[in-house]
């Protein structure tokens, strides 16, 4: 692939990857919100949007927050398989199953590590929810494009 295509493939990637995180975004904040509370009253959302939350403590807040997370994963990473097989990478190195199974098995590690690393940031830190959220992003990011890339599609 010459320079110039890698280069667009990557925009596109980031592109897509700016969808995938923005529906992780909004489907982990409206869980953490409404089914597993784990916002404060200092959390952007809650301050942008007015949002009444209800009080609870940094423990109870660290496994909420990874629960949520882990089910803002799943919409999201499928929304990041779609854009990545329709409009970035091309298929063909697997068959779908498996294809799908990787995809999966790469975003799930990468989400798992930066999921700890959200939980270890609120528990032992106090951090605010939105910046330990923020570490799933940057996690991800930096496995997900070149395993993807180089391993799981055509390139």
């Amino acid at each position: 692939m010459p320079e110039n295509d890698t280069i667009i493939q990557f925009i596109k990637y980031a592109l897509a990857g700016g969808l995938a995180t923005a529906v992780h975004i909004a489907v982990f904040h409206v869980i953490a919100w409404k089914i597993f509370p784990a916002l404060q009253p200092h959390d952007h959302a809650v301050r942008l949007l007015r949002l009444r939350i209800r009080e609870i403590n940094d423990y109870q807040r660290a496994r909420n927050s990874m629960i949520s997370n882990a089910m803002a994963f799943l919409v999201a990473n499928m929304v990041a398989y779609l854009t990545n097989i329709m409009w970035v990478f091309e298929r063909g190195r697997h068959g779908f199953l498996v294809e799908i199974s990787l995809f999966y098995l790469v975003s799930g590690i990468s989400v798992a590590l930066g999921t700890s690393l959200m939980g270890v940031l609120i528990r032992r830190f106090g951090m605010l929810t939105t910046y330990a959220f923020a570490t799933n992003i940057v996690t991800a990011v930096m496995i997900n494009y070149a395993v993807r890339k180089f391993f799981i599609f055509q390139g």
